[in-house]
């Protein structure tokens, strides 16, 4: 099991000393914020009906009583976080609310530098507590209005005390005190499976905390990895082949990157499943740039481990190649040159052909963008390293298509980049070079002939079609 310990998370900073950014809330697209939207994010609080006003009995400062009766009183603190407000009525219980609110900071303080508090008793108390707060059925979302590129997410209206829920649990979990072994008859399958289903929160500040709160969760439980990994597993198959929704994707494989990087080696059968029947056909779905980054990261993770997975990868990417999306071209174009970075050459020559047929049809694509970023190709050292030592093969695949855009091409800057690439091959090899342009140019005078007695035939059967047209008429007599 040691072999699957997790690394830590690609640019995950630890929230045992600072939260969150909540910057990525501020730089969330606001492209098309619509009056419906804003009476949709007020529907994400979780409110238990109370019936009447709540109050709570102060309890003193932790600090301000002795510390054989801290443990006590930080009992008794947890089990008054329990309750839970109505942050969807602003005006309700505001002095209770910021007595919460204090509690909870001078909780998260007090487990960040405190020492002998961590009692057996304080285990069920601190899971119920968090329990209590952070788990709630979520609002439902309705794809078909919202687009998570376009709009504003539902921000969660009791933030306040949440964030705070969240801190304290992450502090308790990365305490130099805590025993998973403890911890275990708490924090199990059933809590995990519940934690997994909040990553559909629509809140990126939640999905943040909730991606740190499941690393560490997986870091310290052996026992939960597999099951851990299984369940993620159910929510990606879910997610590609049902409902094609689920927010926290991109926050699912930033921790699954981090996974992949513990692996132990050589790789288990499920491990190498789980990225042929998952990871590859998570680029068929039509969200995929908001998580593009973290899949392309994932895929080359598992390449770096195990090179002999990289012919089964690029096959099911040209599988999945998007025939009408121009956008999702220049994402496949953008991972295809991640993974032949790491490519070993032994690699390489088993997918040359099948590879570079297709990126002679991106070059020709009449969409610049698609390709610019396949010509942006020989610019990469060692990319160019492996077309020189396979020229041979690769320089037939991709002569017509570039001499033809050389020639045909509207755009200059895509026309600039092909002589660029021209030049470049003759200069790998001249020899064939000059072949293939004897051929193209040989084969385009057959085509020009064949098209010129084509249009003379199509002539002769107009003028005879005419001619009998006039006879029928009576103009020309048979």
């Amino acid at each position: 099991m040691m072999g699957d310990r997790p690394s830590p998370p690609r640019a995950m900073s630890s929230a045992a000393t600072t939260s969150p950014s909540v910057d990525k809330v501020d730089g969330f697209s606001r492209k098309s914020v619509r009056k419906t939207k804003q009476k949709r994010s007020q529907s994400s609080s979780q409110f238990r009906s109370q019936g009447k006003p709540i109050e709570l009995t102060p309890l003193p400062q932790l600090k301000d009583v002795p510390a054989p009766e801290q443990p006590e009183l930080f009992l008794k603190k947890l089990q008054q976080c329990c309750t839970v407000f109505d942050f969807m009525d602003t005006l309700s219980d505001l002095k209770m609310k910021e007595y919460k609110r204090s509690t909870l900071n001078e909780l998260v303080d007090y487990v960040t530098v405190s020492r002998g508090y961590l009692t057996e008793q304080a285990y069920p108390e601190v899971v119920k507590m968090v329990s209590h707060n952070i788990f709630r059925t979520l609002p439902p979302s309705d794809s078909n209005e919202f687009d998570p590129e376009e709009d504003e997410p539902t921000l969660e209206a009791s933030w306040p005390h949440l964030q705070l829920v969240y801190e304290f649990f992450i502090r308790f979990l990365e305490s130099q005190e805590f025993q998973p072994s403890i911890a275990k008859k708490y924090i199990d399958q059933k809590f995990v499976l519940q934690l997994l289903e909040l990553f559909d929160s629509e809140d990126p500040r939640e999905r943040d905390y909730l991606k740190t709160v499941l690393h560490r969760i997986y870091g310290k439980f052996l026992g939960l990895r597999a099951f851990i990994r299984k369940q993620i597993n159910n929510i990606f198959l879910r997610f590609v082949y049902e409902t094609e929704h689920f927010n926290g994707v991109a926050e699912l494989l930033e921790i699954l990157g981090s996974i992949i990087n513990g692996f132990a080696l050589p790789l288990k059968a499920e491990h190498k499943q789980f990225l042929v029947k998952v990871l590859i056909p998570l680029h068929t779905v039509r969200s995929l740039s908001l998580f593009h980054a973290q899949l392309a990261y994932c895929i080359v993770q598992f390449l770096e481990k195990d090179p002999t997975l990289t012919e089964p990868v690029i096959r099911g990417l040209l599988k999945f190649w998007p025939k009408t999306c121009s956008q999702k071209e220049v994402m496949f174009l953008g991972e295809l040159e991640e993974i032949l970075d790491v490519i070993e050459p032994t690699q390489f020559v088993k997918i040359q052909e099948p590879l570079f047929k297709q990126i002679s049809r991106c070059v020709s694509s009449p969409h610049f963008q698609v390709a610019e970023r396949a010509l942006y190709y020989w610019n990469n050292e060692y990319i160019m390293s492996l077309i020189e030592e396979n020229s041979s093969v690769i320089l037939p695949i991709m002569f017509a298509s570039l001499y033809r855009i050389s020639k045909e091409h509207w755009n200059p800057a895509i026309v600039a980049l092909v002589y660029n690439v021209l030049k470049a091959f003759m200069e790998m090899n001249s020899t064939l070079f000059d072949e293939l342009t004897a051929t193209y140019k040989s084969d385009r005078q057959r085509e020009k002939k064949k098209e010129k007695e084509r249009e003379e035939l199509w002539k002769k059967l107009e003028d005879l079609e005419l001619k009998r047209g006039l006879r029928s008429d009576g103009i020309i007599p048979t």
